[in-house]
């Protein structure tokens, strides 16, 4: 199996005619997953669990909102300019494998120092450590989308990749359940699994070169450049960030506090919570993987994506209200499974449109890094604003996920602008 023919000349677009096989699919899907599960299965429930073991449930959610707001501020910076740097590599192994390698072995050691904290500052270290690690590593596989894949193919590809996801919640949580009362398998077991697929995928890549004379200089101006694409000069992908953005922070209210919704609103017992949010994430995740593929392929099929985005985003707005309105763990699961529906979709087509709109298919990763701030941020201003908003709604999670319903629907409208997206 080949990956794409050929070695890439310094600022090649992926030629349009030539299309890439199920093969590398196959494999760029699992390395994908695989960055997925390092970076989902601690946020899902070990991140909370290990704060909640340090300093008990009543400090517990301030204390995970320091560690993963600014945990999330690291990612926000560290997405587009790893994407930069990985855009500028002049190294004979290509410009996306170096960082693949760098980027899973710092965070999986960022992981590890997570897991054997013994106080709340160390566990903050260790977290922004793998954030900005894996955020590398995350930078350069969502470049490999326009690197390879032809326009023609994106919405199917990104439909594979969007159950990524999904999977990768499934599997973090089954590890989390499996290794229950082993706090250090529960962090490290997705790090040694997924490093295996990701660095198959480095090693068979036939990943692009950058010949030394083509690399462009870099100036303090282009550096500051790095975090930002004029939104007047680019107002569709301005739009389109925005869009995520706001769906990404309902995704962050759920996955962040979901453990705590359970403990207080639902009143789980702390032992049944890993099993629960399982369950939970594997109805959705089941909803999810076939709602990304068919959404992917209906979307390449009708040559549409924002109906797709619209239709998806508000879906996602009304689970977050039949979640927030649930008052026993089968109302939890129903919101979850209306939930996937609408998250499946969107993560199948949504990168499909940001891709066609991309400002400089040259600078593919500097760009994706740049809208891959929607994806980061989102987690630091919920775990900021969170606090507030159980404060000023009496500490209901009821509320907190109203929220969140909100800005997934307000999300849907602001991708409405885009014009150079059907």
């Amino acid at each position: 199996m080949s990956v794409v023919s050929g070695r890439a000349e310094s600022a090649r677009v992926v030629d349009e005619v030539r299309r890439v096989g199920w093969g590398f699919i196959l494999l760029y899907t699992l390395a994908y997953l695989s960055t997925c599960l390092v970076l989902i299965a601690p946020l899902l429930v070990t991140l909370a669990l290990k704060v909640n073991s340090l300093v008990g449930i009543e400090q517990a959610p301030r204390s995970l909102a320091l560690v993963a707001g600014i945990g999330g501020l690291v990612a926000m910076v560290c997405n587009p300019f790893f994407g930069k740097l990985s855009d500028r590599t002049t190294s004979r192994l290509g410009m996306r494998r170096p960082w693949m390698v760098i980027g899973l072995v710092g965070g999986s050691l960022g992981i590890l120092v997570v897991a054997v904290a013994p106080n709340i500052l160390v566990v903050l270290i260790g977290w922004c450590t793998a954030q900005l690690f894996f955020n590398a590593l995350l930078a350069v596989q969502v470049a490999v989308l326009p690197d390879q894949v032809p326009a023609t193919q994106r919405g199917v590809v990104a439909g594979v990749l969007g159950v990524c996801l999904p999977i990768a919640s499934i599997s973090g949580t089954f590890f989390v359940k499996l290794f229950t009362g082993n706090q250090l398998a529960m962090f490290l077991a997705p790090c040694l699994i997924g490093g295996f697929f990701i660095l198959l995928f480095a090693a068979v890549l036939d990943d692009r070169r950058l010949a030394k004379a083509d690399r462009p200089p870099w100036s303090l101006r282009e550096f500051a450049g790095t975090f930002y694409v004029s939104p007047r000069k680019n107002p569709d992908f301005a739009w389109a960030f925005v869009s995520r953005f706001l769906f990404v922070l309902a995704y962050a209210f759920l996955f962040t506090y979901q453990a705590y919704y359970l403990l207080e609103k639902i009143g789980s017992a702390e032992a049944d919570v890993p099993r629960q949010i399982f369950l939970g994430t594997l109805i959705q995740s089941s909803v999810i993987v076939v709602a990304s593929l068919v959404g992917g392929r209906l979307s390449d099929w009708t040559g549409r994506r924002k109906v797709f985005v619209l239709s998806a985003s508000i879906v996602y707005g009304l689970a977050m209200l039949v979640i927030g309105l649930a008052v026993n763990v089968n109302g939890y699961l129903i919101g979850m499974a209306i939930g996937g529906l609408g998250f499946g979709m969107y993560m199948a087509v949504d990168l499909a449109l940001v891709v066609d709109v991309l400002p400089d298919k040259a600078n593919a990763a500097k760009d994706l890094g740049v809208l891959n701030i929607a994806g980061a941020l989102p987690g630091s201003v919920a775990a900021a604003i969170a606090p507030a908003i159980l404060a000023v709604g009496g500490g209901s999670y009821g509320v907190l996920y109203g929220v969140a319903g909100v800005c997934a629907i307000v999300g849907a409208f602001a991708i409405l602008p885009v014009r150079s997206a059907r």
